[in-house]
């Protein structure tokens, strides 16, 4: 187990508690440049459901139900046709897809920019959340620009993204074992993983008390921009 792997698990992980950034934004770019996409991918699946377990039983009382349950039927959508489209298309795509995603979310959190929520929307987000944990692990882009302009406290977004993630992430999985199948790689590098993500998690939540958020956001549109760009150049 390499050391820039240890590396990339340690500082997502950190990230996920102190800015409240979901741990596949930061993982899964940088794994796809150590791993095939079907091991990135799985490997950040299986660790996100760990994090969820960890994290939810804290927020609980905050999850906003009705709202968790409309996302979770638009993903019943979605995810069914991510997992199809890793399937049909080849390595190369899938990182010019994940550094393009990268980019844009990063420029649209920069920018402020903010979508009204609706009931319908919700459907929406929740279905282009589910496309892109079953293809690519990572469904937290379309919800961090959703929820950035929803009338709801920072708690209640983030126990209601947990809920969602703590369902989505096993249907995902799940739909990969099917399809694509799961290599006893995944599995083992979990096992070495686990041991730095509860690091990663006790570490943020000591640096969240002690350091600026506003420095780890900052922070974080840093490593999306060279995580993006550099799966880019990687594909090119």
């Amino acid at each position: 187990m390499s050391l820039l792997f240890i590396s990339i698990v340690l500082v997502a992980s950190l990230l996920q508690t102190s800015t409240g950034f979901g741990f596949s934004i930061i993982a899964t770019p940088f794994l796809l440049m150590l791993f095939v996409p079907e091991t990135a991918i799985q490997l950040n699946l299986v660790l996100s459901i760990i994090i969820s377990l960890i994290l939810l039983y804290k927020v609980k009382e905050d999850i906003h139900f009705p709202l968790v349950k409309r996302l979770i039927w638009g993903s019943l959508i979605g995810a069914p046709l991510g997992v199809g489209l890793l399937y049909l298309v080849n390595e190369q795509f899938v990182k010019i897809a994940v550094g393009l995603l990268l980019l844009a979310v990063t420029f649209l959190l920069v920018r402020n920019v903010t979508v009204t929520q609706t009931s319908a929307r919700d459907l929406s987000v929740g279905s282009l959340s589910g496309m892109l944990t079953s293809s690519i692990g990572m469904p937290g882009p379309p919800l961090i620009v959703y929820f950035a302009s929803a009338r709801m406290t920072k708690e209640s977004i983030r126990a209601t993204t947990l809920c969602f993630f703590m369902i989505i992430y096993p249907i995902s999985l799940f739909l990969q074992y099917l399809l694509v199948g799961i290599q006893r790689e995944v599995w083992v590098l979990s096992a070495y993983a686990l041991p730095f993500v509860l690091i990663g998690l006790v570490l943020g939540q000591i640096v969240f008390k002690r350091i600026n958020v506003g420095f780890f956001r900052k922070l974080t549109y840093v490593l999306l921009l060279v995580a993006g760009i550099s799966l880019l150049l990687e594909a090119i």
